[in-house]
């Protein structure tokens, strides 16, 4: 099944519709990102004991919404082509759902060995094999993550006839900033403690 647009046309290019559909949105997830910072000072004890940790954030937090802007562009370009069904079926959804899940584990194994490089230089090392272990179980899960909000996003906006070029990024991204945030330090404190 293809999606097609109501109308022919999803959304409008006027600054003042985009403007007020996406100010209110902008201030919720500002008020929601405030989780991860919150998240942050609650783990400082763990960060400063570990301070390999405090090297990893910000890249784990940052990976994880660019693994979930990159698919929901795709799926708003898909949806715009009007090329796009959300059929389990679509040999196109599979092809990028695993390529943002084979990226995310090179992206996340290549943070673990670099955390450790750096560890080894600077004296303050952890065994690869932990890092390994915090990089990829909390890597992939916020892979998870950003997938599913990724085609929440892009489904409901479509929906709710919001261009999805206009929402998906912010919403996926900070949605998975937040998760992302609290899964790296839950899982850091699992394997560590």
């Amino acid at each position: 099944m293809v999606v097609s647009t109501p109308g022919g046309s999803l959304g409008t290019w006027d600054a003042k519709a985009i403007v007020t559909t996406m100010f209110p949105l902008l201030v919720v997830l500002c008020v929601i990102v405030l989780a991860a910072g919150i998240t942050l000072e609650s783990a400082e004890e763990m960060i400063e004991q570990y301070a390999l940790l405090a090297i990893m954030v910000p890249t784990m937090v940052d990976m994880g919404g660019n693994l979930g802007a990159i698919l929901s562009s795709r799926l708003s370009s898909r949806l715009h082509l009007g090329t796009t069904s959300f059929y389990v079926r679509d040999t196109g959804l599979i092809a990028n759902v695993l390529a943002i899940f084979a990226l995310g584990a090179t992206i996340f194994a290549s943070l673990a060995v670099g955390a450790y490089a750096l560890g080894v230089v600077l004296g303050i090392g952890l065994p690869l094999t932990t890092l390994l272990t915090i990089s990829l179980v909390s890597g992939m899960a916020v892979t998870i993550i950003a997938v599913v909000f990724s085609f929440a996003a892009t489904i409901a906006s479509y929906r709710l006839g919001i261009d999805p070029d206009d929402a998906t990024i912010p919403i996926v991204t900070n949605v998975v900033d937040v998760f992302g945030m609290i899964i790296f330090i839950g899982v850091s404190w699992l394997v560590l403690f």
